[in-house]
């Protein structure tokens, strides 16, 4: 019980604290949002749904990450962060509930271009069985790697800086506008390091049709990536901020 009155005290803390910092606003809602809308102004009807998978996994990965370079860098520059390390809670708990401020925003943000697009074309047919945990997976593993580059930045800057290494050449490599078979054939190997290579995927096939990798392929891929990113962050934070 404890444990829970914990995490949910982190995480309200954080949706108050951190949502609408202006780093969160400029790359985790504006941006997506002025790509959403460029794409969808200049895109005839016929295509708006081939670009709709791409434009919810970009909303999703810019809001995660943004969120977390938020909240981390700025705990630890005002060492409030060291607070909570000290704290009577298991380091798996903490680490949870800083995540789960990012993830529900991620969720939120993969809707922003669903609502938009929904003014332009029929998404009668989109599988939403599928497009649902696929935007969830999507969240959790970015979310992950979001706090991977914040565990080494000190600066919410930094953290900014490091993110776009990640960002923008996922972009090309990972489906979202570029089609994996497109991708040059030396570059796709590590398209398929990227778990936004297959949640696009799947967000492909629920709303396109057009996937090219196994739904169970991708959701197991998703959860392996998950749990190792999951695991590699609690190391990173035990050997660099407690030991």
């Amino acid at each position: 019980m404890k444990s829970w009155i914990a995490f949910w005290n982190i995480l309200k803390k954080d949706v108050k604290n951190y949502y609408l910092k202006p780093p969160n606003i400029s790359w985790g809602i504006i941006f997506p949002l002025s790509w959403t809308l460029m794409q969808l102004i200049r895109t005839p009807g016929g295509n708006i749904l081939q670009l709709l998978p791409g434009l919810i996994s970009m909303s999703v990965l810019f809001g995660t990450t943004s969120m977390l370079a938020v909240t981390i860098t700025f705990e630890r520059s005002g060492r409030s962060f060291d607070r909570l390390l000290l704290a009577p809670i298991s380091l798996s708990t903490m680490v949870l509930a800083k995540i789960m401020g990012a993830i529900l925003f991620g969720v939120f943000n993969a809707f922003v271009p669903v609502i938009f697009a929904a003014f332009f074309v029929n998404l009668g047919a989109v599988r939403w069985a599928v497009v649902l945990p696929a935007v969830l997976m999507i969240a959790v593993t970015s979310t992950l790697l979001g706090l991977l580059i914040a565990v080494s930045a000190k600066q919410v800057f930094e953290a900014q800086t490091f993110s776009n290494f990640f960002r923008f050449p996922m972009l090309f490599l990972c489906g979202l506008f570029v089609p994996l078979p497109s991708v040059p054939v030396f570059l796709r190997p590590l398209s398929y390091c990227l778990p936004l290579t297959y949640g696009t995927d799947l967000l492909n096939g629920a709303i396109t049709a057009t996937s090219s990798l196994s739904p169970v392929l991708c959701f197991s891929m998703l959860l392996a990536f998950a749990a190792a990113l999951f695991m590699l962050c609690r190391y990173n934070i035990n050997r660099k901020w407690i030991l």
